[in-house]
């Protein structure tokens, strides 16, 4: 059992930045893919960055140059650095976890483990 808790959500202006962290309960040996995905009312959760057990990264188009994802295995934590914030960043921030893979899939039916969410909202 993996157990996901996202923190670090909150309100900001456009232009601005916050940091997502997603502790996991059990980040041990073994391949692994971690991702971040965002789901705004009214549309389907998309995949924004993702990271495996090698450290190699994936992001969407509408945030490279802008998010940074990266992991403490030592602090068994998750993070989304997100800067340059506009309003269309607005939505729930979920971390997840495959345990199965190190592909770095933005398809949400691959990941078994999932984090409550942590709010965005980005006001122009």
């Amino acid at each position: 059992q993996v157990d996901l808790v996202e923190s670090g959500g909150g309100s900001v202006q456009a232009g601005g930045s916050l940091r997502l962290s997603c502790a996991v309960s059990a980040f041990t040996g073994g391949t692994y893919c971690m991702a971040w995905f965002r789901q705004a009312p009214g549309k389907e959760r998309e995949g924004v960055a993702a990271i495996n057990s090698y450290g190699a990264t994936r992001y969407a188009d509408s945030v490279k140059g802008r998010f940074t994802i990266s992991q403490d295995k030592t602090k068994k934590i998750l993070y989304l650095q997100m800067n340059s914030l506009n309003p269309e960043d607005t939505a729930t921030y979920y971390c997840a976890r495959n345990v199965r893979s190190d592909v770095l899939y933005f398809v949400p039916s691959v990941f078994g483990y999932w984090g409550q969410g942590t709010q965005v909202t980005v006001s122009s």
